[in-house]
């Protein structure tokens, strides 16, 4: 049965916390790794020797180690809120952010949250995190102990409260959630923007953590690189860069994460540096190639440029698929081969690949009020012949691409 969090002052909380991450809360935590947090004799075997709240805290964090996997290599050895762990910022892309500062400088991780960007910021010198906080600044200083970041120190204040030496280069994840939903404004943020616009004056080489669908100020367009970043196909968050942190200011980049291969340890990187809203020529047919935009790239408004560095046409506003009549080489676009063009008629296009035994199917709309969950039922594709489907309605037509992932 699910446990009702208990209601506990702010004091009482952090002592219980303390607790968890001490080494009573640690053998809880070791006992019950592979237990289901949800079962009925799980909780009642806590209960008989554990408060509510210390019981309810150990259930929790069983189940955010879990899910924290997806984000943190180590993350059975760390501790976690759920707002906490849902912010941190995964160790693939802190480990990027983390290359653009420069090795043994101090650093600053401002609003440091339970620490994904510490972490990996003091992997390259001696690094300060910051949370007015003093759970998640508990668990910052947690985490950096047991993942041997001895550059890490933690500080209990708000970053809005004290002076910044102009020296160090510093990384701020502002909160979004001020008014208890998300914003794209950074006005609306914690800090706001103009407590940020203050901090640059003292202390001119920051990054500043955003949504990718942020509403950047019209100065920090002006005086920041703004790079998109994405991973596992989706883009996570934009980072505006200024002082020496940017390679050049007024630029727009679109980067990729990929973990590192078995027979590759390094991260693999790669990216793309224009200006936005390059325009794009609109496609008059659909040529033997079509490129999918990685999803950092639309965000940036950096399809045009793409577009025009590879002689490519758009198939849809905006770029999110291009077409061509020769394969290129750009990571930031994934290939397809196409087979056929057909009318988006499902029923036509069910007896077509009945007739071509096609299955699986891979399958990518744009601009038709359908759903991939909808059509695949609909056409019931059971061949043993793999395929891409992707429907569009773009310039030329409503269509139905018939194609094949070119592999690199």
């Amino acid at each position: 049965m699910a446990m009702a969090q208990p209601t506990i002052s702010d004091d009482d909380m952090l002592q219980d916390y303390r607790w968890l991450v001490g080494a009573e809360g640690e053998r809880w935590l070791r006992e019950l790794a592979d237990a289901d947090p949800k079962a009925p004799a799980t909780v009642a075997r806590l209960r008989r020797e554990l408060s509510a709240q210390r019981t309810h805290l150990v259930l929790e964090q069983i189940e955010l180690r879990r899910r924290a996997k997806m984000k943190f290599a180590r993350a059975d050895e760390m501790f976690f809120t759920r707002r906490g762990l849902e912010q941190a910022t995964d160790e693939m892309i802190a480990a990027y952010k983390a290359w653009r500062f420069k090795v043994d400088a101090p650093a600053a991780d401002l609003c440091c949250g339970v620490g994904g960007d510490l972490l990996a910021l003091a992997g390259r010198g001696p690094t300060l995190g910051v949370d007015r906080d003093p759970i998640v600044a508990l668990l910052a200083a947690e985490n950096a102990s047991r993942l041997g970041r001895a550059a890490a120190q933690v500080l209990l204040a708000d970053v809005a409260q004290r002076p910044w030496d102009a020296r160090v280069s510093w990384h701020l994840d502002p909160d979004r959630r001020t008014a208890g939903r998300r914003s794209v404004h950074p006005a609306s943020h914690d800090p706001d923007a103009a407590t940020i616009d203050a901090l640059l004056e003292q202390s001119p080489d920051g990054a500043i953590k955003l949504a990718p669908a942020a509403v950047v100020p019209g100065a920090w367009r002006r005086g920041a690189e703004l790079e998109w970043i994405s991973h596992r196909r989706e883009c996570r968050q934009l980072v505006a860069w200024f002082g020496r942190l940017s390679s050049e200011q007024g630029m727009c980049r679109a980067t990729r994460i990929e973990a590192p291969g078995p027979s590759d340890p390094e991260l693999s990187v790669h990216s793309i540096q224009g200006q936005a809203a390059c325009p794009l020529v609109e496609a008059d047919e659909v040529g033997p190639l079509v490129f999918e935009s990685d999803p950092a790239v639309l965000a940036a408004d950096l399809a045009g440029e793409l577009a025009r560095r590879h002689d490519l046409t758009a198939l849809i506003p905006g770029g999110g698929f291009l077409t061509g009549p020769h394969p290129v080489d750009e990571p930031l676009l994934a290939a397809f081969e196409v087979d056929d063009v057909l009318p988006a008629d499902l029923a036509k296009l069910k007896r077509h690949i009945s007739a071509r035994r096609l299955g699986p199917l891979e399958i990518k709309i744009r601009g038709l009020p359908l759903d991939p969950t909808t059509v695949r039922r609909r056409l019931r594709a059971r061949g043993d012949t793999p395929a891409v489907l992707i429907l569009l309605r773009c310039s030329i037509g409503s269509l139905v691409l018939l194609a094949r992932r070119c592999l690199s």
